[in-house]
């Protein structure tokens, strides 16, 4: 319909002529409606193709990470970039991930806001410390007020903001009175997934992907021997999940897979693919 309608609006412009003296299509017009059709389908191609952040309308996708050492240990945003390549999409990153950092130390730093206003991002993901999003305290007066400041400032500039939902210990956190590691995902799913509610931000659910892996398939090892930080697994699994969010398409049977085995490396593209797309609603992906 809307091809039919820029033609028809088109044919009232007295600079083409459209039919010869038998009424038939002239060549000149019969090019313009072919260019009106191609044009058509190109734009919506593009906004299809696009996912978060426009991605597929750009020539590369500008990705800003803000987190901690879950985010730097075995670069993860260069990993992300790889496979993303793989599968076609041009990937820049910029990192500001000092160990051990929270949103709200983010959010009062100085080299972090300059960082997120020097250059003009697609995309910025906000990775809060380990624990944090699983205490209710801790939540309401820190990472909430810190995402809130954070995510304003992102939709300013105009990207687009990303929660990286992370995982839990393997041993939960006993000292707070979370006894396992299952106890724990949940809270922290819980204190990603209240904020992206309020602020309609979306989530890349790399946690809730740990946790099918482990259940699925218990070989996998994801981290490393401080039950906390990701082994090179574990940083393939989230680079998975980014691609499966950002680019709203499944990440099985990318060429790139570090120096993970291909066996391996396929499991955890399908259960980035399965966590994230089939239920993109429960993630805030439109």
């Amino acid at each position: 319909m809307a091809d039919a309608i820029a033609i028809g609006r088109a044919q009232r412009c007295p600079l083409l002529n459209y039919s010869d003296s038998s009424g038939r299509m002239t060549a000149q017009a019969r090019r313009f409606a072919a260019f009106v059709v191609i044009t058509s389908l190109t734009l919506a191609f593009q906004s299809t193709a696009a996912g978060i952040g426009g991605a597929g309308a750009r020539s590369s996708l500008r990705i800003l990470f803000i987190g901690n050492s879950y985010t730097s240990v075995n670069d993860l945003p260069n990993v992300f970039a790889q496979l993303a390549k793989s599968g076609g999409h041009a990937v820049e990153n910029g990192v500001a991930a000092p160990g051990g950092w929270t949103l709200f130390a983010h959010a009062r730093s100085a080299e972090t806001l300059n960082k997120l206003k020097s250059s003009k991002w697609d995309v910025v993901v906000l990775q809060e410390q380990s624990q944090v999003p699983a205490s209710e305290q801790a939540r309401t007066q820190a990472m909430y007020p810190a995402v809130r400041l954070l995510v304003r400032q992102i939709e300013e500039g105009g990207a687009t903001p990303i929660l990286f939902l992370t995982w839990a210990h393997r041993e939960g956190w006993p000292e707070s009175g979370l006894i396992g590691y299952e106890a724990t995902q949940a809270r922290i799913t819980e204190g990603y997934l209240r904020i992206a509610q309020e602020l309609g931000v979306s989530v890349a659910p790399v946690g809730d992907a740990w946790l099918m892996a482990t259940k699925e398939h218990p070989d996998l090892e994801l981290w490393q021997g401080d039950g906390s930080h990701p082994t090179e697994q574990g940083s393939y699994l989230a680079a998975c999940v980014f691609y499966a969010t950002i680019f709203r398409q499944r990440p099985e049977g990318l060429s790139y897979r570090g120096r993970l085995p291909k066996k391996a490396a396929s499991v955890l593209q399908s259960t980035a693919a399965n966590v994230v797309l089939k239920d993109p609603k429960r993630w805030n992906l439109r």
